[in-house]
């Protein structure tokens, strides 16, 4: 199978948790993992505070933005929008079971309209140059997966699409929550290979369930990329072995401790404009699960970030529950 890079490692667009700091602190622990945004419907895009909603940092590169909606011409005209911004990718969100997607008749649902998300995909690659792809799950409710998904996958390949990215799961839209709809349905990880060998000539990442590196890296001989969620997100020092394990390059750092430090310079920017400690802190309180102090370092940061005037100080003084050598020369031992 012919090596395919762009989504060979990805961070996963999370709701509430994948925003900007997240990612900033993301790629300091990965350079090639690629990140993506919390997703963002079309009506803010089109209506919204859009340089809130769509900024980020330029070191967060590569960094896809990720798109929920099922109108064509609203998602032609976000993706121009997006792509201006200079975002690297434009993904479809064709896998969201909330209950504010389906309530907006896009995301999961859109697993039963697969000319539809065509069209889309259609309309948004005739107004970029950069990557479309989507990302989807098997099936919704009583679909068969095999014939959904395989269904879902011809109709956006031939309307252009760069790359499909599959969640292994189906997606329950009655009885089930968002939450439960991330684990209790099983798991079809031989369906997506399959799937990979019925398009060959297309990138295909799986998604769903891959909770270690072992795990992560023999999908591989099956298909093109991985994208991981919770699992990055609740261990981030997870990424710190992305670059050797997946590109064959260096870490950013050696260990967890020095990508905190590279990450106060960024936390002092922010504080300065006004962000609370505690919006970026709180993507780091998983960084040490496991080891000594862990404990003790979440517990400093949930309850000193979110004071009055709390900075980066808190950083530096959390870190000395994990390494007592970081304690400032003028606090007694």
């Amino acid at each position: 199978m012919k090596q395919y890079q762009a989504h060979r490692f990805a961070v996963a667009p999370m709701m509430d948790w994948t925003d900007r700091h997240c990612r900033f602190f993301h790629r300091l622990l990965s350079r090639r993992a690629r990140l993506y945004t919390e997703m963002v419907t079309t009506a803010a895009v089109l209506h919204g505070q859009r340089e809130r909603l769509l900024g980020f940092d330029g070191a967060e590169h590569q960094v896809a933005v990720q798109l929920g909606g099922s109108d064509p011409a609203h998602l032609a005209q976000s993706a121009r929008i997006c792509a201006d911004f200079g975002y690297d990718e434009i993904n479809l969100n064709v896998g969201c079971p909330s209950e504010r997607v389906q309530n907006g008749a896009f995301g999961a649902c859109l697993m039963r309209e697969p000319a539809l998300v065509g069209d889309c995909v259609a309309a948004m690659k005739a107004q970029v140059s950069i990557p479309v792809t989507v990302k989807c799950r098997i099936g919704v409710d009583d679909q068969e997966p095999a014939e959904a998904l395989g269904a879902l996958a011809e109709v956006v390949i031939a309307a252009g699409a760069d790359a499909l990215i599959v969640h292994a799961r189906k997606a329950w839209l009655t009885g089930l929550s968002p939450k439960d709809n991330r684990h209790v349905p099983p798991l079809d990880y031989a369906l997506v290979h399959a799937l990979k060998q019925r398009f060959p000539h297309v990138p295909i990442a799986i998604n769903g369930g891959l909770a270690t590196l072992d795990q992560m890296r023999a999908e591989l001989d099956f298909v093109d990329g991985v994208m991981v969620g919770r699992a990055a997100y609740q261990d981030p020092a997870l990424l710190l072995a992305v670059d050797p394990l997946f590109f064959g390059e260096e870490a950013p750092f050696s260990d967890a401790e020095q990508a905190i430090l590279a990450f106060v310079p960024y936390v002092e920017a922010r504080l300065a404009e006004g962000v609370p400690l505690n919006a970026m802190t709180r993507h780091v309180l998983g960084l040490f699960n496991g080891r000594p102090g862990a404990r003790a370092w979440r517990r400093h940061l949930s309850t000193e970030a979110v004071k009055p005037g709390a900075d980066a100080r808190v950083l530096r003084a959390a870190l000395v529950h994990i390494d007592p050598r970081r304690r400032p020369l003028n606090e007694a031992a």
